[in-house]
């Protein structure tokens, strides 16, 4: 049992500190929320007198490149300028030490605060975890409002909202999944009075989709292996498929969407080989009473009721592994 604290947002708005060196962590295969929440806060942060930098152990999807808006050129850890050393670490949308990635290593034991809004995961430093948010932009969102209030900042730049709405936006699906409960549209409301361009934001996310993502849907497409009367849904992408069309993880993010969105289907799962070795990443997706964050806790991973990811470890083959999901979701359901 970890002797971390669990803040509450006055608690760890005023733990924040101002004027020193500060890098801002979030989770490797960034998505819309990491990113849109990561360089809200870093703008927040730089407002109070800190020098920051955004960090990933993987570089930003093209797709999100419009959410880092220039601020720094990379967010690669790899590129971190040899001078710069933070005196605070805050991780963002990071549920686990595993999800931190190979920056854990560097940072262990110096991460000052985590801002995470998943249920289950790993308490690796003091933060603020509220499993109840839609989003980490949701939490950002209320975090911004109480330096205001408090005096810590003059102001939120329109900048901040713009980012806080993509983040919001891009972990609720549009606000189309069950995580956009009242205080996710709440938030929106008041950040669209910021006047940005909200639909713009949505068709970046949503409604735009590069010819090899959609070459990866039409293989997935072909790749969707049915269980269970047509209740669960999975599909599988092996290293040799990637390479042989070209495809890189970016161009997965949709797949488990592809299972998901068949008519009839509760459970879906998304299974991925990211290299030649045994190691695949699965997501999973439930639109049903099926806790799927329960089912990747036991393999590890963690995430949300409705949404959640892990990493298995086999040698014998992704057809094993898609074997092995197969029976833990039909069991499930």
């Amino acid at each position: 049992m970890s002797n971390y604290q669990n803040l509450t947002l006055t608690e760890i708005a005023a733990r924040i500190r101002g004027g020193v060196d500060t890098l801002v962590i979030f989770h490797r295969h960034p998505d819309g929320d990491a990113v849109g929440s990561g360089f809200a806060l870093k703008l927040l942060l730089e407002m109070m007198g800190c020098r920051v930098l955004c960090s990933c152990d993987d570089e930003l999807p093209e797709r999100l490149a419009f959410l880092a808006c220039d601020q720094q050129p990379s967010i690669k850890a790899e590129n971190i300028p040899a001078d710069f050393s933070p005196a605070q670490i805050i991780t963002v949308d990071t549920a686990s030490s595993a999800q931190v990635g190979e920056q854990y290593g560097r940072y262990a034991g110096r991460i000052n605060l985590m801002i995470d809004h998943h249920a289950r995961g790993e308490m690796y430093a003091d933060g603020w975890i509220d499993g109840d948010a839609s989003s980490a932009g949701e939490l950002i969102y209320r975090l911004s409002r109480e330096l205001l209030r408090t005096g810590r900042i003059p102001s939120i730049p329109t900048e901040v909202d713009r980012l806080l709405y993509a983040a919001i936006s891009s972990d609720t699906g549009c606000f189309r999944y069950s995580n956009a409960g009242p205080d996710a549209h709440k938030a929106a409301a008041q950040l669209l009075e910021a006047n940005f361009d909200a639909a713009d934001i949505n068709h970046r996310l949503f409604g735009v989709k590069s010819h090899k993502l959609l070459l990866a849907e039409k293989l997935g497409f072909e790749r969707l292996h049915l269980f269970a009367d047509g209740k669960v849904a999975i599909v599988d992408m092996p290293m040799s498929v990637k390479r042989q069309y070209g495809l890189t993880d970016e161009h997965l993010e949709t797949l488990v969407d592809v299972a998901r969105g068949l008519q009839g289907v509760q459970v879906a799962a998304a299974i991925r080989q990211p290299s030649d070795d045994g190691v695949y990443r699965v997501s999973m997706r439930s639109s049903c009473a099926v806790d799927v964050s329960a089912i990747c806790a036991s393999f590890g991973g963690g995430g949300h009721v409705k949404a959640a990811g892990c990493t298995i470890v086999c040698d014998e083959g992704i057809e094993a592994v898609v074997e092995m999901v197969a029976k833990v979701l039909i069991a499930a359901l």
